[in-house]
């Protein structure tokens, strides 16, 4: 796989996607929607590239010892950077839903104060 089988397009989409998550999340600050955008793009270039390194090595194995002796420690660290990757993209979406369920929580006083008017 080269870079220009990379599709910059749809990574572009994906961190746009993810921006307008950020968006629909009440009360959240400025600060952080860009920190987490910003670790949400860097997660899935990190693992886009791990995956298009891993992909261009196994595919040029001819599958003797020689190569798995060679290779094997190599591909072992890509899967460990896309492991990693994904692992900041699930810390990421717990991070988002604690921020979601405390916007839902009712507060008692505000809804009394919308009761009473």
């Amino acid at each position: 796989m080269s870079n220009k089988d990379i599709d910059f397009d749809e990574v572009q989409k994906k961190v746009d996607g993810f921006g307008d998550l950020l968006s629909s999340i009440e009360n959240l600050e400025g600060k952080k929607k860009h920190l987490w955008k910003e670790i949400y793009e860097n997660a899935v270039v990190d693992r886009m590239n791990a995956y298009m390194l891993f992909t261009d090595i196994y595919t040029s194995m001819s599958g003797g010892t020689a190569d798995h002796v060679q290779l094997g420690p190599i591909l072992a660290k890509y899967l460990e950077r896309m492991n990693k990757a994904n692992d900041q993209l699930i810390k990421l979406a717990d991070l988002i839903a604690s921020e979601e369920e405390k916007n839902s929580k009712l507060d008692p006083e505000d809804l009394f104060k919308q009761i009473s008017g």
